[in-house]
């Protein structure tokens, strides 16, 4: 069980943390500033928390960074699906867009958002990095490099874009999909963090790997894992998000309503 409880909490927290995001978005828009004020009490909690847990090499030190990481990567969800922190364009592309135009635009109406996450992972980083638990700078790095390149993978194109996730005021960011079913990107952004993630976890196995080493590894490990399942269900004729289909029914019955 020594392995299994990292492996089990990391595959919880990444089911409950997407559900939880897309919960709160399928709500009526009056709560969405409600939500983020809550949501950035969190924020703050989270960066304490990740100052506190820095110099930590426990078990409970590596749950905790990695927790608190997650928890700062759920803001910026939260801030760009609630249309908080976008980008300076919020019209739909062209159709007859050449490539580097629709790219161009593309980068436009989610540049803030970037900002947004460039600003929050120094900010991780600065706290932790030259500390000796570094497990909340290696989740966000995880979580910051798998997201943009599956943003990539859907600029390309991919089989399933999951547009129908997107809230209505975020709709027109569907038009800079690129619409084929596979892309020549999509075999390198699973070969190369799969290797990465044997790279990752292999060390915990060692038989003299100290308890906080097994528990940081297999957490970082096991969430660029889940990653790179994603970027397989870009591709996959699997209905992936029936995972969270106990968190998208407000968000019918908002559509339903018309609000």
């Amino acid at each position: 069980m020594t392995y299994a409880y990292p492996l089990l909490f990391a595959l919880f927290v990444w089911w409950f943390g997407t559900g939880l995001v897309l919960m709160l978005d399928g709500l009526p828009r009056r709560t969405f500033r409600w939500s983020m004020l809550g949501a950035t009490v969190v924020l703050a909690a989270a960066y304490a928390g990740l100052a506190q847990t820095a110099s930590l090499t426990t078990t409970a030190g590596a749950y905790a960074a990695f927790t608190y990481a997650l928890l700062v990567w759920c803001w910026i969800e939260m801030s760009f699906l609630m249309g908080f922190v976008t980008g300076p364009r919020a019209d739909p592309c062209p159709a007859d867009a050449t490539l580097a135009q629709r790219f161009r635009r593309a980068v436009l109406a989610i540049l803030y958002h970037e900002a947004a996450i460039l600003v929050a992972g120094l900010a991780v980083i600065v706290v932790t990095w030259d500390a000796a638990n570094r497990v909340g700078a290696w989740t966000f790095l995880v979580l910051w490099g798998m997201r943009t390149s599956a943003k990539l993978n859907l600029f390309l194109g991919v089989r399933n874009t999951a547009k129908h996730l997107l809230p209505a005021d975020l709709a027109y960011l569907a038009s800079f999909f690129g619409a084929r079913r596979m892309n020549w990107l999509l075999p390198f952004s699973i070969a190369i963090p799969a290797a990465i993630a044997f790279a990752v976890i292999a060390p915990a196995l060692a038989v003299d790997a100290s308890a906080h080493d097994v528990t940081a590894r297999l957490l970082v490990g096991a969430l660029l894992a889940l990653a790179i399942l994603e970027h397989f269900f870009l591709v996959l004729p699997l209905p992936a998000t029936a995972l969270w289909n106990w968190s998208l029914r407000g968000r019918a019955q908002r559509a339903a309503a018309g609000g």
